[in-house]
Order: C-alpha cells, then structure tokens, then sequence
C-alpha cells in the first residue's frame, strides 16, 4: 500500500478574507480521503502568527490569540523556512494546500516563501498570485493579450486624499454614473461600493480606500449578468461549464455571498452555446496571459441586450466550500468535491516536478 502523502492545509491569514479562508479550509478537510492524506492543519492569525499545535482552526474560529507555538526558523537551506516542513516537529510535509483569499496570502506572498522553502503548493505561483491580486495590473495584461474589459480608471489613495475634486472630475468624464469603486487587492468583494452620484462616488472611494493604496474604478456594464467559469491545470488547462450568479442585491456584494444566503447560482448559466464557448475559451486565455497553474475561477460581466462580454477579473484561490461556485461548476463538469481535490494536489506535484527540472547552478560557470 502506498505511503500517504502529508499534506498541510495552511489557512487563516492577515487579509479582510480571513473569515472566508476558514470556512473553505474547514469544508476541505472534512472531505479530504483520510487513506490518501495525513492531513497537518496550519493556522495564521490575524496578526500573522503560525499556529501549527492543538486545534489551529478552532483557535482561529474562536478568535484565540495564540502564541505560535514553533519558531519558523528562517533558514537558507530551504524547507525550514515553512513550520511543519522540518522534520523536527513532525515528518516533512509532501505538499501544501494555501486555503488563503486576498491579500498575504493568494498575492504571491506565501506562494513566495513556499518556493523558496522547496515545498510543493496547490495553485497559482508567485507571478500569477500577485498579477491576478492586483486588478490594476491585470487589466493591463488582458489588454495587452486583446481581452475584453470594461472601461476603468485607477487613482491612488493619496490622489484621493490631496485631489479630490480632480479626481471625481475625472471619474466623471471618463466613466460616468453609474460606476464601481474597488480596493485594486482584495477579494469577496470586500471594499466594493456602487456609486450611482457624486455623494455614493465619494463615499465608495474612502471606504475602498480603507482596504488599499490602489483603487480601481470601473464603468458600470449595462443589464449586467455575472458569469463564472473554472480554469483546473497546467500547462494545458481545462475550462468548467460556466455559471451564472443571480446576487441577493444590488451587486454580488460580500453579504450576497457570504451573509444572507439568498443569492442564486445557476449552473450551467442559461446563455446560449456560443456565449457559453467564448466563456470558456476567454477563462483559458486569461488563465495562461497571467502564467496560472493548478486553479483559478474566472468572472465575467455580460452585458444581456447585446451578449457583449467583458473579462472581470481571475481568482487564483476562489472559495472552497462544497456549495462555493468553484467546486460547484466543477461537479457539473465532472469532478465531484473530493476528486477536485485530489486533481488539485496531483497538479501541485506535476507542477513541482517541472519546476525541479530547471538548473538552479549555470554548468559553464567559472570555478570560484
């Protein structure tokens, strides 16, 4: 029988999304094959504490400050750096699952420390983590690639604060009401506002302006539909049938995902074949401009008077619960909950191996 791989699930973290991470954390390891995984539970604290000992998920849920109970031991030679991939605690760890959303976490930042640690990953690297996290950047890359998006303008917070007249005339010029405000690194809607008039266009701007140094603004689509699709791979990867979202409220705020429970996912989406294929074709595109391996879920607005598409953003670490879109569109597509997650862990190890192949010393180096 073969050994079991140990995984650490590694969730929590500094960012506004801590509470969501938990959630898909908790979701993963109820349904991960105990044959199959030693599974390491491996908290973050708000304050950025590791928490590797005892219950960290209860602890987080709790909202226990706990000391972290093992020193990181940053060290050069590589896996120490990631507590629980020593050995001196416990056995070496084959591969981590980073349930983290938004900033610290999904950015690049732990991918980051996981690359120079040696240690296998689940999903984005650092490039595309932190291209995907900063909604600025990446709207520039989908250009570049000749993706549709919305047209948008991006300020700064200290802009804001020492211009504000400037800078609302130039919203409206440019984008005209309605528009939406966005920290530009930040998920689940955290920080997002509608500003249908100046005095909403202000306030959306200092309360996303509370989240970043960067703020995104976006012109409003028009008989606006949210669809989604999930991108699962590497190299090569597939595209999930795409879903429609049908919000609560207004827009697909953070209570319409997480609070209320009374938004809708329609899965498939009721669009025609050929909207659903371009969906799917753009979700590839966006993925690969971008370099993303392992996952990614991909949002789109369509506009529904005249089917034109507008990519949105790429969420390199979507929510993981079972009833979260990303695994949802994937049961629909063929990979029920737990199978998703053993492709998931399968990939980060194709992937490692790859990367293992590259030559870290240049062979024709003079001798020192």
């Amino acid at each position: 029988m073969p050994r079991k791989l140990r995984v650490g699930v590694v969730f929590g973290g500094r960012s506004g999304e801590h509470e969501v991470s938990l959630a898909s954390a908790r979701s993963i390891m109820a349904v991960m094959d105990r044959d199959k995984y030693d599974i390491v539970p491996i908290g973050i604290t708000h304050d950025g504490r590791w928490l590797t000992s005892g219950d960290p998920l209860a602890a987080l849920t709790a909202g226990e400050q706990i000391a972290a109970p093992v020193d990181p031991q940053a060290s050069a030679t590589g896996r120490e750096l990631v507590p629980g991939a020593t050995g001196g605690r416990f056995p070496p760890l084959d591969v981590i699952f980073p349930v983290l959303h938004g900033p610290y976490g999904e950015d690049g930042t732990v991918q980051g420390l996981l690359e120079l640690a040696g240690v296998p990953y689940v999903g984005c690297g650092v490039l595309a983590g932190s291209l995907a996290m900063d909604k600025i950047v990446s709207k520039e890359i989908f250009i570049a690639h000749g993706l549709p998006v919305a047209p948008y303008r991006a300020v700064t917070r200290k802009r804001w604060e020492i211009e504000p007249a400037a800078v609302i005339a130039e919203l409206e010029t440019h984008l005209g009401y309605p528009m939406f405000v966005k920290p530009a690194n930040m998920g689940s809607s955290v920080g997002v506002g509608r500003a249908g008039d100046r005095v909403e266009l202000e306030a959306a701007l200092d309360e996303a302006a509370r989240y970043d140094r960067k703020l995104l603004i976006e012109a409003a689509v028009p008989n606006v539909r949210e669809i989604e699709c999930g991108v699962l791979g590497n190299d090569e990867p597939l595209a999930s049938v795409p879903g429609e979202i049908v919000p609560s409220s207004e827009f697909y705020d953070y209570a319409a995902k997480y609070l209320d429970g009374r938004s809708e996912s329609r899965i498939p989406a009721p669009i025609p074949g050929e909207v659903a294929a371009q969906v799917r074709a753009l979700a590839v595109q966006a993925f690969l401009a971008l370099d993303g391996a392992g996952l990614a879920r991909v949002d789109f607005l369509l506009d529904d008077l005249t089917g034109k598409l507008y990519l949105n953003e790429v969420n390199t670490m979507p929510g993981f619960t079972s009833i979260s879109m990303y695994p949802q569109l994937w049961a629909a597509s063929g990979f029920p909950y737990t199978e998703l997650i053993d492709r998931l862990i399968e990939l980060a190890l194709e992937r490692y191996a790859d990367r293992e192949r590259s030559l870290s010393v240049y062979a024709g180096a003079m001798p020192v």
